[in-house]
């Protein structure tokens, strides 16, 4: 996990943009990291750090949500692998009754709206919340809508608040 973040934090130049896309990608359903890492790449892009932040964020939004349709379609399948869903069962977290729990009332209570702003939540783990919406729900296209712009609204969110922040020190 490291290595991928130290990659991401001295990528720079145009063939950044394809780490960023990459790391988002994987950050959706293998790896167990904060995705506001992407915001550290020096990335210089363009004349001007706004410009290049939001084709960070961009691509890294987009990354993200095929990552999650990645996860999504591995969550439809494991609805139908017994094997995979008693080994979650029997694990000593019980990861499925766990986020089923909270992913059930957050789709009852928001639906995809609910997915979107879990996302948005920085330095929150969102893999969990990914894969248990992949196995509740079915609409590919709505998903993919929910998690490109709760991860969207995770990075604007965190540049806003610790911008912000770092602009008054």
């Amino acid at each position: 996990m490291e290595g991928f973040q130290a990659v991401v934090e001295t990528a720079t130049g145009w063939p950044g943009i394809g780490i960023v896309f990459t790391y988002s990608f994987l950050i959706a359903f293998a790896l167990p990291g904060p995705s506001e890492i992407v915001l550290a790449a020096p990335l210089d892009i363009t004349e001007s750090r706004t410009l290049t932040l939001g084709i960070i964020i961009l691509t890294s939004a987009v990354g993200k949500a095929l990552g999650s349709l990645f996860a999504f379609h591995l969550g439809q399948e494991a609805k139908k692998a017994g094997p995979i869903t008693r080994w979650l069962e029997r694990s000593r977290f019980d990861v499925i009754s766990w986020s089923e729990k909270r992913t059930v009332e957050i789709a009852q209570k928001y639906g995809y709206a609910g997915l979107g702003l879990a996302l948005c939540v920085p330095f929150f783990p969102d893999t969990i919340s990914i894969y248990a919406f992949a196995v509740l729900e079915e609409s590919y296209a709505k998903f993919a809508v929910a998690t490109f712009f709760g991860s969207l609204g995770r990075l604007v969110l965190t540049v806003a608040v610790f911008g912000g922040a770092i602009s008054l020190l």
